[in-house]
């Protein structure tokens, strides 16, 4: 065998990764050590953003006695955790600050499909205050009988059936002596009220 053999020429040492860096660190901070401090551990509370630089058997032995509420009391680390809930933002109970008003995320004027959410109904008035009740329009047949009892839309279940009873006994033919007239006018109130009472009006 060759001593200058093409094979050996070929053999390739991998490099260490860790040697650059290494050589650039800083020593440990540990008491007594000599070895390049490539690791961080935090330096504790109050002192976020700062820590000390250790080598790998140090850092290990750091952590495992690492406590940030080292020296702080008990009711310090129960408000801690219950502000960490709410990512220690400020916070209202439900109905303390009434009088704020978020900005409108909703456009009052949308074309298109974006229309559609000024178009939504609310019957319940959940996003929006109370409402005034809307008008109920009367149909043909139960404003021809309100025209009959002589009452307007806007007329209550009360109002119809104190109508109906006044008309019932001016007209009913043991009242009026057999007039003919008015017994086509009670058959007219009659037929009325019962449209009426079917429409859930009286």
């Amino acid at each position: 065998m060759k001593p200058y053999s093409k094979y050996f020429e070929k053999i390739r040492v991998r490099p260490d990764k860790d040697a650059e860096l290494k050589s650039h660190a800083p020593r440990c901070q540990w008491d007594g050590c000599s070895q390049a401090g490539t690791h961080r551990a935090p330096v504790g509370r109050m002192r976020e953003g700062e820590y000390f630089k250790f080598c790998f058997d140090h850092v290990r032995e750091y952590n495992k006695g690492f406590n940030y509420f080292s020296g702080v009391p008990d009711s310090e680390i129960a408000r801690f955790q219950k502000e960490a809930l709410t990512g220690h933002r400020p916070t209202w109970t439900i109905g303390a600050n009434g009088g704020a008003r978020s900005s409108p995320d909703i456009a009052q004027q949308r074309s298109g499909r974006a229309g559609y959410y000024n178009r939504m109904r609310d019957p319940f008035n959940l996003f929006s205050g109370p409402k005034e009740p809307r008008e109920r329009k009367a149909k043909p047949l139960e404003a021809k009988a309100l025209e009959t009892l002589g009452l307007d839309a806007k007329a209550t279940g009360a109002d119809i059936k104190a109508r109906y009873k006044e008309l019932v006994k001016r007209h009913h033919p043991d009242a009026n002596g057999g007039d003919r007239g008015s017994e086509d006018r009670f058959r007219d109130v009659l037929q009325a009220y019962r449209v009426l009472k079917q429409a859930g009006l009286c």
